[in-house]
């Protein structure tokens, strides 16, 4: 690491810690009631990116098993571990969706 990057980091950690010390803003919503719809998008978009990456693993698992049966095994287990990863993400925007509701 050059001299030049360690002082960029040492001044954007510096600017970064900074914003962490200043106070809420004090401006009013106009009784809108952002918390709803802030988890409803939430959750949206991590169930529509969630079904596009599963449907994009099992085509994979697919082409894969069918150009090697008998790797299919081995393939199937991947494919079913990555499926529970994928969902897993999808559990924590629900969290976080609970979390902004809640607010």
């Amino acid at each position: 690491m050059t001299k030049k990057n360690m002082i960029l980091f040492a001044i954007l950690a510096l600017t970064a810690f900074s914003a962490f010390g200043q106070p809420a803003p004090t401006t009013t919503n106009n009784g809108v009631a952002w918390g709803p719809l802030a988890a409803a998008l939430v959750l949206g978009l991590a169930a529509a990116a969630g079904a596009i990456g599963q449907s994009r693993a099992i085509v994979a698992a697919c082409e894969g098993i069918a150009r090697n049966p008998g790797a299919a095994g081995a393939i199937r287990l991947a494919m079913i571990i990555g499926l529970a990863l994928i969902e897993s993400l999808v559990i924590y925007a629900l969290v976080i969706a609970f979390i902004i509701q809640s607010r």
